[in-house]
């Protein structure tokens, strides 16, 4: 079995407290995005294995969200082995979710392959204890994240016919660090209702609360930003932690023109 797990990025992002459990509790909008990488599940003999392609991963295979998932649907239903496959397009350690995306699909996927016949809500509960934004991708569609960005609720958001760049520059930022720099207070807006209104009124209201601080010890970071409203984003912000900036665009042209003026940056033009 095949699937294409798909990155994700965030639409507004408020970090409203510290919890009493180190985690913090948030304010954002998954909304998915067609940049995928490539699972396939076969069954195999002996132990499961699982093998990576593509860009490189830091992390052994052991604690790859992929193989995590698998051994959390083994002990509760003894799952045979299987080979697993990944080959890796999504950028890593990006904002974009690619590892939670890999992992939720491979619960879909083992969830189909040996009917075990879990529901959505059981397998999201379950993607949950692998990482806070796994949930959403058992869902795939734009939903309002809260608590740690596991509390789901569907939302309409329209991007249809928008074209999106993607800007990844060769940093990273790690997102414990993001948080330990952010001062968590209630959003002055509400995230909700910000994200209906058009695209082009978003600029100045829809925030994303790490970028003050990560963009103070990235400057680069900041200057893509700029660049893309320069050249014409109707909106531009970083995506979860970063690194990863994004420009919505009306036009692919643009956006493609525009992704051709980031030489030292891995870009992907998407259209919505």
């Amino acid at each position: 079995m095949i699937s294409f797990p798909n990155a994700k990025i965030n639409l507004g992002l408020n970090i409203v407290e510290r919890r009493a459990d180190g985690y913090h509790n948030i304010e954002t909008v998954f909304f998915p995005i067609p940049l995928n990488d490539v699972l396939e599940i076969v069954p195999a003999s002996g132990g499961a294995s699982l093998d990576c392609y593509g860009n490189s991963v830091d992390c052994p295979t052991g604690e790859n969200l992929v193989m995590k998932a698998y051994h959390l649907l083994k002990e509760r239903y003894d799952l045979p082995p299987v080979a697993m496959h990944l080959y890796k397009h999504i950028p890593d350690g990006a904002g974009l979710g690619g590892g939670s995306s890999d992992a939720a699909h491979a619960l879909i996927m083992l969830n189909t392959m040996f009917d075990l016949g879990l529901a959505d809500a059981e397998l999201a509960a379950m993607a949950a204890t692998l990482g806070a934004d796994c949930a959403f991708f058992i869902y795939n569609r734009p939903m309002m994240a809260t608590g740690i960005g596991d509390v789901l609720s569907p939302i309409e958001v329209d991007l249809k016919g928008k074209t999106l760049l993607l800007v990844k520059p060769p940093v990273g930022v790690d997102t414990r660090t993001a948080y330990s720099r952010v001062v968590p207070s209630p959003a002055a807006m509400n995230l909700a209702q910000l994200v209906t209104l058009p695209v082009g009124a978003w600029d100045g209201l829809l925030a994303n609360d790490f970028e003050p601080s990560v963009f103070s010890a990235l400057p680069q970071l900041w200057l893509i930003k700029a660049r893309l409203l320069d050249a014409g984003a109707q909106y531009a912000a970083m995506s979860g932690s970063g690194s990863t900036i994004f420009g919505i665009f009306d036009s692919d042209n643009l956006a493609a023109n525009v992704a051709d003026t980031f030489a030292d940056c891995a870009t992907f033009v998407l259209h919505i």
